[in-house]
């Protein structure tokens, strides 16, 4: 090569440098990309839980593409030949006994199998408990409405991609709680045969099942969730991360560390979640089918549960009582239909909230500030009441596991179920709401009167006060930058009766929202001049 040669090379730079320059002539993301690192990006432990659901979900992919190298979605009976001896040429579907042969013959298959199943609960929990704080915090107004449906889709997404594996291996258990899932598909009015046949390949339990789950559960969960995260993460670079208050931040600037600082750190967080949901799995045994068996039609597993994101279901299912009736020839399973609509209604109310708030409020700006849930009490209290509802549904699931441990009746822990349901929730949201008003009620005087210094001190005519020590600017901001809304009036009749019962309801839900007793009134600066007028005197 000659000397010229050598030159032009050089200024052309190495063949990496060639790939990016033409990647970036044709593609354009290096521009972009500078853009966005240079952004700042707010720093918050409960920002973590939006990682943990990212990272988690990698690890699902990860280890779903190992086991699905060696399972086979085939109902085929075989008879099994592997290393568990107690099963040894017993008759099994070719799915349980490529699950044997994952679990005991392939080396570490234990391993990634239950890595596979601990990182599913990690995303759904973790996705859960995400809803609830970008819930509580108001994270769901505009711009970012969009951003809430997403991430509850995703998370409606991984509970059904959570049964759909658990069905795969065909065991004892899965197979159990297949039953009830097609008791339940069944009786939903008119459709509900056809869909039993068309998702079982013909009567329950039928000879396509795993192989439907399987498409179902590797194809199509995954690529609507990837496209999902995909879009999550575009609209939260377009429109920039929530920020709590404080002091200089507002709804026009974004106060922390620039985004590739953050991003060096969310790596380290992969690691940590990925090690932690490996260690788990290396510890802690989660679905060992080995001790189940294979499914048969004519056996029940005894104290079958479903994973915890499904206990809400089968809680409901557990407790509701035997109702039928019979309507032109035809019995309506109520049983079954009642908690199915119950639990779709459950989700799709927490879904579905954001935008009866920004119907009831009106409140077309955009908001990157986060609330205090405290100054949200009625929001606060919903969102408790829900929580309560969930978690007395889960002990319904678990109903004939309390009163073998405790020693009752699966009677009596029925019926306290089935009184929780109704009672609990109420009672969550009446002691919510009061709690978030107390705190309102602290922070009012706070503002007023000062911080509690614990010093007593005695007046000229023989009183003893406690000195209070005013509070700083930054407090004194972040306890009083919140908005409260006003309610909205009905207004005057308009045409047609919708249009009137339209603004009667908006009227209503804006009033138990922002009305009297919903909201403490926070301190006028004129009311906190004159306290701290008389003070000076």
């Amino acid at each position: 090569m000659d000397d010229q040669s050598q030159k032009e090379e050089a200024a052309e730079g190495g063949g990496g440098e060639r790939i990016a320059r033409w990647a970036q002539g044709r593609l354009g993301p290096y521009g972009l990309l500078r853009a966005r690192a240079r952004r700042a990006s707010p720093d918050h432990w409960s920002f973590l839980l939006g990682e943990i659901c990212l990272y988690s979900f990698l690890v699902i992919v990860v280890t779903g593409i190992y086991l699905s190298l060696y399972f086979h979605p085939s109902m085929k009976e075989v008879q099994y030949e592997g290393s568990y001896l107690p099963l040894r040429g017993r008759t099994v579907s070719e799915a349980f006994d490529s699950t044997m042969h994952v679990s005991f013959d392939v080396r570490g298959g234990l391993l990634i199998r239950q890595a596979h199943h601990w990182a599913a609960l990690v995303f759904i929990g973790a996705a859960l408990v995400h809803m609830l704080r970008v819930f509580f915090t108001g994270a769901f107004r505009k711009p970012r409405e969009f951003q809430w449906l997403f991430g509850f889709l995703l998370l409606v997404l991984g509970m059904f991609g959570g049964l759909t594996g658990y069905d795969l291996p065909d065991d004892l258990l899965s197979g159990t709680g297949l039953a009830v899932v097609n008791g339940t598909i069944l009786s939903v009015p008119v459709v509900g045969t056809y869909l039993s046949m068309f998702l079982f390949g013909g009567e329950f339990p039928g000879g396509e099942l795993v192989a439907r789950f399987n498409a179902i559960h590797v194809l199509v969960i995954p690529a609507v969730m990837v496209g999902l995260l995909v879009a999550h993460l575009i609209l939260l670079l377009h429109h920039r991360h929530t920020q709590y208050p404080g002091p200089g931040r507002s709804n026009r600037n974004v106060v922390g560390p620039p985004l590739k600082v953050r991003a060096v750190k969310s790596a380290g967080v992969f690691f940590l979640v990925a090690g932690v949901v490996f260690a788990i799995a290396a510890f802690v045994q989660i679905n060992p089918i080995w001790l189940y068996g294979p499914y048969r039609v004519d056996q029940v597993s005894a104290g079958s549960q479903p994973d915890w994101y499904m206990g809400v279901a089968d809680g409901l299912l557990r407790v509701m009582p035997g109702w039928e009736i019979a309507l032109w020839g035809h019995t309506l399973a109520l049983d079954n239909l009642i908690p199915l609509v119950v639990g779709v209604g459950f989700f799709l109310a927490m879904g579905a909230y954001p935008f009866v708030e920004s119907w009831v409020t009106g409140d077309d700006r955009e908001q990157h500030l986060l609330d205090r849930p405290r100054n949200r009490p009625v929001r606060t209290a919903l969102g408790v009441a829900w929580i309560g509802f969930y978690l007395v549904s889960l002990v319904g699931a678990a109903n004939d596991i309390i009163a073998t441990r405790f020693h009752l009746s699966v009677e009596s822990v029925t019926w306290a179920v089935r009184v929780g349901l109704f009672v609990v929730p109420v009672a969550a949201y009446a002691v919510a709401k009061r709690w978030a008003l107390g705190l309102q009620r602290t922070d009012h005087d706070k503002v007023l009167h000062g911080r509690e210094t614990g010093v007593v001190k005695r007046l000229p005519h023989g009183e003893f006060v406690e000195v209070h020590e005013p509070l700083g600017q930054a407090e004194l901001h972040l306890l009083t930058q919140h908005e409260q809304y006003s309610p909205i009036a009905a207004g005057a009749n308009g045409r047609g009766a919708g249009a009137r019962l339209a603004r009667r309801l908006r009227a209503g839900f804006s009033r138990a929202l922002y009305g009297e007793g919903a909201q403490v009134p926070k301190p006028t600066p004129q009311e906190y001049r004159e306290i701290t007028e008389n003070h000076r005197v």
